[in-house]
């Protein structure tokens, strides 16, 4: 495992993929800061993590404080000693037909799911480049590869965060930096509780966080000369 003893930050992490990858990186030996907007939950993340005996920093931030994002993140990371490891999680669900979506919904998914990325990006870019390495990981979602009915929005920013990815994977790989686009399927995490969400999919046949977090781990553990710039994982019980 070539990223045990590497500093990894995750958004979103209090909950889901994020928690799942929390600890699965902890486990792994990958020291991590923690970042979520709920400050009980993430504490929680936080002191199952350090019982894996690795360093954990937390930073109770609301992505949609854009303003905000980049200073943060650079001040977390300069203070937890550098970031090897981003994994870009923190995102929203939202179903509604495009013509019954209002623009400040939009806007909110947009920014959230996307442009929030963009500028954690921006705030571990810098130190990642001094060091001539780096590894992003944005967690992105089959929607960003295909399109769905009342996913408009969500779809939208998804296809985004996809072409950001492939964007940055070409830009920054001369400076060392590997970029990774995982793009799940249906993933049973509270995010299907939202009330910004309104679907009855089977959640016992989409994949679960831990799986996605395995993906993830393995991702980030590939020795220096390999990427994985795509990773498309689906639930292999039909479900999208």
């Amino acid at each position: 495992m070539t990223a045990k003893g590497k500093r990894a930050l995750i958004t979103g992490a209090s909950s889901g993929i994020g928690e799942a990858t929390a600890m699965a990186f902890a486990k792994a030996g990958i020291h991590v800061a923690l970042l979520s907007r709920s400050a009980n939950k993430l504490e929680k993340v936080a002191e199952a993590a350090r019982q894996e005996g690795v360093e954990v920093e937390t930073l109770t931030l609301d992505l949609l404080e854009l303003d905000r994002v980049r200073e943060q993140v650079s001040n977390l990371a300069e203070k937890f000693g550098g970031i090897d490891i981003l994994v870009n999680n923190a995102g929203m669900a939202y179903t509604a037909k495009l013509m019954d979506t209002p623009l400040h919904h939009w806007r909110k998914v947009l920014d959230l799911n996307l442009t929030s990325a963009f500028e954690c990006v921006k705030g571990v870019l810098p130190g990642m480049r001094s060091r001539g390495s780096g590894i992003i990981v944005n967690v992105v979602s089959v929607a960003g590869k295909q399109a769905f009915p009342i996913w408009g929005a969500y779809s939208a920013s998804k296809f985004g965060l996809l072409g950001m990815s492939q964007a940055l994977a070409a830009e920054e790989r001369e400076n060392g930096i590997r970029v990774t686009a995982m793009c799940p399927g249906a993933v049973n995490t509270p995010i299907w509780e939202t009330e910004t969400v309104d679907s009855d999919f089977d959640r016992s046949k989409m994949l679960t966080p831990e799986i996605v977090a395995e993906s993830i781990l393995h991702v980030v553990g590939l020795p220096d000369g390999a990427v994985v710039e795509e990773l498309v994982l689906m639930p292999s019980g039909g479900a999208f």
